[in-house]
C-alpha cells in the first residue's frame, strides 16, 4: 500500500482518543500490548485509535501489526523504510494522530494502559499536558534508575519544569497543542518542556511500571549522556533562540576576560620567576583546550538551529513511510 501522508483536514468522526506506540522488535509483547490497550479503552466509553508506528523493526514485528490492523480497524499502522529513532516515530504519531486527546506509552508491556483513564481525568480538569511518574520503576538501580533520577533532577533545575520522570513514554496530551511542537534528533523526552514554553499546564500522576517480560531494552548508559547534551540545546532553544548575542557574546567576553588573567600571569611570572613568556607550554595548553571546548559546544548549539531551518522551511519530516494501514487520506 502507497505511503498515506497526515490529513490536512479534521474528520466528521474525529475520536476522542488517539494513543501512539513506537515500535521496534517486540514481537513477543506487541499482540498482549494490543490486548492489554483494548481491554483497558472499552471501558472508558471513548471513541479511539490506537497508532502503532513500526520504526524499521527487523523481527516479526511488522506482520504481526499487519495481522492485528486487518482485524481491528481501530488500530492504525505506520511502518517505517528504516529506523529513524524514537524521536521520529513520536513525530509520526503526531502527524497521524486525530484526536483530541493523544497518549503515549511504551510497546514493551511495561506502561499500563489501565493509567490512561487517570490520566485522561486530568486533561478534563483542565490540564494540556499530564506526564506519568513511576515512582515505583521497575527497572535495574545503577545503570536506569539512578542515571535517570540525576538527569530527571538537573532538567527540572535548569528547564524550571518540575517533573520527577521526564523519561516516563507514558503522557497524555491535547493534541491541539501538541501539533504545534516539532520534533527532531533525540529531543522527545523534552516535549513537555516545548509545551511549557507555549503556557501549557503541566502536571504528573503516579504511575504503573511493570518489569520487562520479553526482548531487551533499546537503552543504555549512552543514553544519559545523550540527554545533557540535549539539555545544552534545549535550554539555549528556550533562553536564547531569539537572542544568541547573549551567549555567544557573553562567551566572547568571559574568554576576553580569562585571555587578560593569563596575560597578567604570564608578565607575572616573567618578573617573578624570570620565566619565559613565549615557553609557557602549560598556559599554552590550558588556553588551547578551553577555546577548543567553547567552539565545540557552540558549532552542536548551531548545527541544530541549522537543521531546524532546514527541515521547517522545507516541510520535511524526520521520517519515511513506507506503508500504512486504516489510515485513509483526506
Amino acid at each position: 500500500m502507497p505511503a498515506v501522508h497526515p490529513a490536512t483536514k479534521k474528520s466528521p468522526r474525529i475520536p476522542h482518543l488517539s494513543v501512539v506506540l513506537p515500535v521496534y522488535n517486540e514481537e513477543k509483547n506487541i499482540r498482549l500490548q494490543y490486548e492489554e490497550i483494548v481491554t483497558a479503552l472499552k471501558p472508558l466509553g471513548k471513541t479511539y485509535e490506537v497508532i502503532f508506528i513500526d520504526d524499521g523493526s527487523t523481527d516479526g514485528s511488522r506482520d504481526i501489526l499487519r495481522d492485528i490492523a486487518r482485524n481491528d480497524k481501530n488500530i492504525k499502522l505506520v511502518l517505517f523504510r528504516r529506523n529513524f529513532g524514537q524521536t521520529a516515530a513520536m513525530s509520526a504519531g503526531i502527524d497521524f494522530a486525530t484526536g483530541e486527546i493523544t497518549i503515549f506509552m511504551d510497546s514493551d508491556l511495561q506502561n499500563d494502559p489501565r493509567d490512561i483513564g487517570m490520566l485522561m481525568k486530568k486533561i478534563e480538569e483542565g490540564y494540556d499536558v499530564v506526564s506519568g511518574w513511576r515512582k515505583k520503576r521497575m527497572d535495574r538501580l545503577f545503570s536506569r534508575k539512578i542515571p535517570s533520577q540525576a538527569a530527571n533532577w538537573l532538567i527540572a533545575k535548569v528547564t524550571g519544569v518540575k517533573l520527577h520522570d521526564l523519561g516516563c513514554s507514558l503522557k497524555a496530551y491535547r493534541s491541539d497543542l501538541l501539533k504545534q511542537v516539532n520534533l527532531y534528533g533525540e529531543m522527545h523526552r523534552f516535549i513537555p518542556v516545548h509545551a511549557s514554553w507555549l503556557g501549557a499546564r503541566i502536571t504528573e500522576v503516579p504511575v504503573n511500571h511493570h518489569p520487562r517480560k520479553y526482548g531487551a531494552s533499546k537503552y543504555g548508559m549512552k543514553r544519559t549522556f545523550k540527554v545533557l547534551l540535549d539539555l545544552i540545546t534545549v535550554t539555549f532553544l528556550g533562553k536564547y533562540s531569539t537572542k544568541p548575542i547573549y551567549v555567544f557574546g557573553g562567551t566572547g567576553l568571559l574568554l576576553l576576560m580569562l585571555g587578560g588573567m593569563s596575560g597578567i600571569a604570564v608578565i607575572v611570572m616573567k618578573i617573578v620567576l624570570h620565566q619565559s613568556m613565549n615557553r609557557n607550554p602549560l598556559l599554552i595548553l590550558t588556553v588551547m583546550l578551553a577555546i577548543l571546548s567553547v567552539l565545540f559546544i557552540q558549532i552542536g548549539i548551531l548545527a541544530e538551529i541549522l537543521i531546524r531551518i532546514y527541515h521547517e522551511s522545507q516541510n520535511k519530516q524526520p521520517y519515511s513511510v513506507l506503508e500504512t494501514m486504516n489510515i485513509k487520506k483526506k
